[in-house]
């Protein structure tokens, strides 16, 4: 892994082989995540349209392609399966969100009249997220990153 990897994926989504991330404020949004029915067809898509660099990785355990721009790590996609939604799931994109403590943004998403459609839970050697709907019905994720 190039330290240029190790840095981005500290920064949102980590990997096995790092554990430690940097602070990152709260509200930002830290990475975006193509999860896609033909992750083949889509790399190639945004490769030529966008000119992104793709890396492939095993984050968090899975098979894992990172998204390149420049020197800059700025996403990642995934092959929808089974496990995750993929007989039902559209290929879409999501954004995640640093907040400072999950569990309680989470509870607060409740409060200020959104939904909780995937509990915080943790990512193995990353940190908890969760998925929300905001109250108009958009989806994004929230992510609390594990910091040594």
């Amino acid at each position: 892994m190039s330290e240029q990897t190790a840095t981005a994926t500290e920064q949102c989504t980590g990997t096995e082989q790092h554990t430690q991330h940097q602070a990152i404020p709260h509200g930002k949004i830290c990475w975006t995540e193509l999860a896609s029915k033909d992750i083949e067809t889509a790399k190639r898509f945004y490769r030529e349209l966008l000119g992104w660099a793709l890396a492939e990785s095993q984050a968090a355990g899975m098979n894992y392609t990172e998204i390149v721009n420049g020197e800059e790590h700025i996403g990642g996609m995934y092959q929808l399966t089974e496990e995750c939604g993929g007989a039902d799931a559209t290929s879409h994109w999501m954004s995640y969100v640093a907040v400072d403590d999950v569990d309680d943004s989470a509870r607060r998403v409740w409060e200020l009249g959104g939904k909780v459609l995937v509990p915080p839970m943790d990512i193995p050697n990353v940190g908890r997220f969760c998925v929300i709907n905001d109250p108009t019905g958009a989806s994004i994720s929230l992510i609390t990153l594990r910091r040594a």
